[in-house]
């Protein structure tokens, strides 16, 4: 799904009722029934409902919003921040057809008022005071107002984004904002949706009747969602085989890191893989193999410290563990031993078939990153914001300071497949397209998580060689997701790796609920 600046979204709005014939009317219309249509469901108690609007398009949303909720039986209460007479187009049309008599709010009085009395006893209030084409900053009635939402406890579902907000932003909005429980906004996405850490619950996309071709963005930026990876979790066919789904090879792990690898290989098995050997050294192999039973191990010679030695490239011993193997994933668990590092370097050289890079395989190329390129083969790598550091020779807070650009710029010059984890977490391929997901929390940033999704990576390869890019996405989005199903369960502080584990199912049902209902949700 594109991500769009405020801009650019006035311009589809623009173009979808000059070129394609779809008024103006229409699309305020269904971008107000469908915040309703939302607020119903998710609300499904809430008998009283504050709509707060403003005077301009977001109030006019906001207008539709009321009619749609009182027909629908909700006690709904509209307040006007300003005078009627000072309404214009679209939103005058809307405010004309409201069937229920709205309070006019001309005066910090008259706010005081209804923040003791509309808004205080309110179980939802509705935010449409202002949306994407505001200039800060904010002053006057909206500013008192949205300090006063700010103070209740009722939930708060924003319309289009939440008030006050810097749509075109990539950074956490510091700014004077009206806080939100949930936002509805509408056919795409703007910056600040994703990165601006503008709420902690659903926000979601609602296709209001612009037609696709009118949704056009320079940004090459789009957001993952459920629906753009529902064709890679389409049952399988009934006459399917362990063969057809790949056999991926993971070679990691070390003495006190076996852990890493086993979780790999796990990530690789739940990602759907038909077949995963786990090559380790050989004083942890009984680590990994009583990991999981469904795990194929391969012994490998090791260092005086108990990781992989250079010498497991002599002979033929390698390629023969290497045959037949469809993605080969190098680097969780490894160790930064000097021996390890040169392994890995020259394992990569040697290898032809798609390769996941990551964790110390990615830091066996902090001195030399000019060996990591893809070359004519998919290559994968998934640093986070420190392991990027080290490749690019940049300081963590560089990296934060523009993710996008970073691993744009690395994925173009090494043709590779980057993904730049963290809040928000990049997918970057060779030709500039970049991909935000917007899946996971915070109780993800603990130890393991990165290999349970290098694991996913190399699963997905395995069995969508021709689409490595849906691939690594749909990795990416259903990582996120078991991480967010996990949390529902057992909370973001005692969230452990395996729990990506033993909530992926989950996030595949999740996903393609996701991908069937009418509207398109980012969290």
């Amino acid at each position: 799904m594109k991500i769009t600046t405020a801009e650019e979204m006035r311009t589809i709005d623009r173009v979808s009722s000059e070129r394609y014939g779809v008024h103006s009317l229409a699309l305020m219309e269904s971008a107000g029934t469908a915040v309703a249509a939302f607020a119903r469901d998710e609300w499904p108690r809430a008998e009283r409902i504050t709509v707060i609007c403003g005077k301009g398009n977001n109030g006019g949303d906001g207008f539709v919003i009321a009619r749609k909720l009182h027909q629908a039986g909700r006690v709904v209460e509209v307040l006007l921040l300003g005078d009627p007479s000072e309404l214009k187009g679209d939103a005058a049309n809307m405010f004309g057809r409201l069937p229920v008599r709205p309070v006019v709010i001309r005066s910090e009085r008259d706010l005081q008022n209804e923040l003791s009395r509309s808004i205080a006893n309110a179980a939802l209030i509705v935010d449409a005071m202002l949306g994407t084409g505001f200039t800060p900053p904010i002053t006057g009635l909206v500013a008192a107002a949205i300090e006063g939402i700010n103070k209740t406890t009722a939930p708060v579902l924003a319309v289009d984004i939440p008030s006050g907000a810097i749509a075109d932003s990539y950074s956490p909005d510091t700014s004077l904002h009206c806080r939100a429980d949930a936002i509805v906004t509408f056919t795409a996405p703007r910056p600040a949706h994703l990165f601006g850490q503008l709420t902690r619950g659903p926000l979601v996309v609602a296709p209001i009747g612009s037609p696709e071709q009118a949704i056009v963005s320079a940004l090459h930026l789009e957001a993952i969602t459920a629906a753009d990876i529902d064709p890679l979790l389409a049952p399988r066919p009934l006459d399917s085989n362990k063969g057809r789904f790949g056999h991926v090879l993971i070679v990691g792990g070390s003495l006190g890191k076996a852990g890493a690898a086993a979780m790999a290989g796990m990530g690789a098995l739940r990602a759907g893989a038909g077949l995963v050997t786990v090559a380790v050294p050989r004083s942890v192999l009984t680590t990994v193999s009583s990991f999981a039973a469904e795990l194929m191990t391969e012994p490998l010679s090791e260092t005086n410290r108990g990781s992989i030695s250079l010498d497991v490239l002599q002979g033929d011993h390698f390629n023969h563990i290497a045959a037949g193997k469809n993605v080969v994933a190098i680097g969780p668990g490894l160790s930064r031993h000097p021996e390890s590092a040169q392994f890995a370097r020259a394992l990569l050289q040697r290898t032809q078939t798609p390769v996941v890079v990551d964790a110390d395989g990615l830091n066996a190329f902090e001195a030399k990153p000019s060996e990591l390129v893809g070359a004519g083969r998919v290559l994968v790598i998934t640093p986070h914001p420190g392991e990027m550091a080290r490749l690019t020779g940049k300081s963590i807070a560089e990296v934060q300071a523009d993710r996008i650009g970073i691993a744009r710029g690395f994925a173009r010059e090494h043709s590779c497949i980057v993904v730049l984890k963290g809040y928000r977490t990049i997918v970057a391929l060779p030709g500039g397209a970049a991909f935000v997901n917007p899946t996971g929390n915070a109780g993800m940033a603990t130890g393991g998580t990165g290999d349970v999704l290098t694991g996913l990576v190399a699963g997905f390869l395995a069995q969508f060689p021709e689409n490595p890019a849906g691939a690594v996405c749909a990795a990416v989005f259903l990582h996120g997701m078991a991480g967010d199903c996990a949390r529902d369960v057992v909370g973001e502080q005692a969230m452990v790796a395996t729990d990506l584990l033993r909530f992926n199912s989950d996030a595949f049902r999740r996903s393609r609920q996701w991908a069937s209902e009418r509207l398109l949700r980012l969290n």
